[in-house]
């Protein structure tokens, strides 16, 4: 069972910024020996989940059934489905709904319009949870303390002149979408991308997702996000927290 979460956390370390490991790369990520690790990527590849070129592994499609598992067995995935489908249907924008893991969320369902250039993320994406709207609605649900000791021990990177990096800001925010009921990012993380969300209240009053819609700028303005997108989520965001 060690050697099986030692496997399971060189697998987590690949991602949209980790494209290959080498095994120094894998043994400093994972936390263990150069030694350690390489029995654990010469495993992985011996059952299919990695490629080796003699320098670095990189996942196979294999890879994917352990990320499918999950979106093919919730119930909470399936519960949101015509939720999500109901708001791009009104809103003629892809609409998606994430769940936080650790310092991240996760994108578990989501419904995309048909376009030549979509917009928005892919099931199973991951965003930094401080930095984008979603993750803000999530955190607003925290209490003051725990919102502050994830914010001040988050490494935020800057993706475009907008992107907030002082956690005074993150902070300021993130009481602002407690406040307001929603959050909204403009081209904080995507240069002519805008993003609102709600968050997702099961009948105990607990905050367990958040339902975002992401729009190109010149699609869509802020007072549109407010005037018109904000009622649509929080009537289908209501009904999937009904559900829950």
């Amino acid at each position: 069972m060690a050697g099986l979460a030692k496997g399971l956390a060189i697998l987590e370390l690949f991602g949209a910024g980790t494209e290959r490991l080498t095994v120094a790369d894998a043994a400093r990520g994972a936390d263990l020996s150069p030694a350690s690790a390489r029995r654990c990527l010469l495993t992985l590849e011996a059952i299919g989940y990695l490629h080796h070129d003699g320098k670095y592994f990189r996942p196979t499609p294999r890879l994917v059934r352990l990320g499918a598992s999950y979106f093919e067995t919730s119930e909470f995935s399936a519960l949101a489905a015509p939720r999500v489908a109901a708001a791009r249907d009104a809103l003629d924008e892809s609409v998606s709904v994430a769940v936080r893991d650790d310092d991240v969320v996760v994108f578990v369902a989501r419904a995309e319009v048909r376009r030549i250039v979509s917009a928005g993320v892919r099931l199973g994406a991951r965003l930094p949870l401080a930095a984008s709207a979603t993750g803000r609605v999530l955190l607003a649900a925290l209490d003051d303390d725990a919102v502050r000791t994830l914010v001040e021990e988050t490494t935020l990177v800057r993706t475009t002149d907008r992107t907030l990096v002082k956690p005074e800001q993150i902070l300021s925010r993130i009481a602002q979408a407690r406040t307001d009921g929603y959050s909204i990012t403009d081209e904080e993380l995507e240069v002519g991308m805008r993003t609102m969300a709600v968050p997702v209240v099961d009948s105990m009053g607990t905050t367990r997702a958040a339902m975002s819609v992401s729009a190109f700028t010149s699609r869509v303005t802020l007072e549109d996000l407010v005037d018109r997108f904000l009622p649509v989520l929080r009537a289908e965001a209501t009904l999937l927290g009904r559900g829950l």
